[in-house]
């Protein structure tokens, strides 16, 4: 019988060290494959946004393959709190994955009940069956197995949600919360302004809030100071760069450096 490898990015969460990672907007393979290379923890995918359907198992296949040949996980962003739709992407072979649009306890807990087989001392609502994610029928006590690797979190982007921080941050079994300092400028009037003053005292209370209950924190990072400073203010997941911040980094405006002569 085969037996599952660990998650080693809930392995750095629950060590207390920090997990980092880079945004993949191509959906790559061969760009997971090198970013793993690079040793980074984890590669995100988000589905919200853009990206292959949620329920295209082949092409998140391909993706895990290429995640697992150079051991480095798949940090995938869901775009809403659809329980089947959760089941599906771990069905795949995800291991990590946090859903947007989380506003209430009652969703949160939807969401995290869907990933296990056991919950809360009670059965949970993971569907049994012999997908990939069991490799085909191949894993020693699968369910063990999974409720043990498995790591789902949500996305803290409402000011609807931080009201009801407590409440979520209370549901059994929530892997993580990533913070959507984005999504939370729109939600405070602000588009885009990450840095006004209502934006930074979302980000503030849900960064607090989550260290005092004990639940790992996630963000986005701008530049290496931030990445030092958000260490230091307590996160264990953070994204880094991503591969079209990079590119047009490295190759943007290249003609124009040419024709001024840098």
């Amino acid at each position: 019988m085969t037996r599952a490898n660990e998650n080693g990015l809930r392995r750095i969460v629950e060590d207390g060290d920090t997990a980092f990672g880079v945004l993949d907007g191509l959906y790559s393979p061969a760009l997971v494959e090198l970013y793993g290379e690079f040793s980074f923890d984890f590669v995100w995918l988000d589905l919200e946004h853009a990206g292959p359907s949620v329920y295209d198992a082949p092409t998140l296949e391909h993706l895990l393959r290429a995640a697992d040949a150079t051991d480095t996980e798949l940090l995938v962003r869901l775009p809403s709190p659809d329980p089947a739709m959760v089941r599906k992407v771990l069905d795949a072979g995800v291991r990590t994955a946090f859903v947007s649009r989380v506003e209430t306890a009652e969703e949160a807990r939807r969401v995290v009940e869907a990933a296990r087989f056991t919950y809360d001392g009670g059965p949970g609502q993971r569907g049994m069956a012999a997908p990939r994610a069991r490799r085909w029928g191949h894993v020693e006590d699968y369910p063990t197995v999974e409720d043990r690797e498995t790591l789902l979190g949500v996305t803290v982007e409402s000011l609807r949600a931080v009201e009801h921080l407590d409440d979520i941050l209370a549901v059994p079994e929530l892997g993580f919360v990533f913070v959507g300092p984005l999504d939370l400028s729109v939600s405070t009037g602000h588009p885009g302004q990450v840095d006004h003053p209502d934006v930074e005292a979302a980000v503030e209370t849900v960064r607090d809030r989550c260290l005092d209950a004990g639940v790992p924190v996630g963000n986005l990072t701008f530049g290496m100071d931030d990445v030092h400073r958000k260490v230091e203010q307590g996160y264990q997941i953070l994204n880094v760069g991503s591969t079209m911040a990079a590119l047009s980094e490295t190759l943007g405006g290249w003609h124009e450096r040419y024709r001024d002569g840098a």
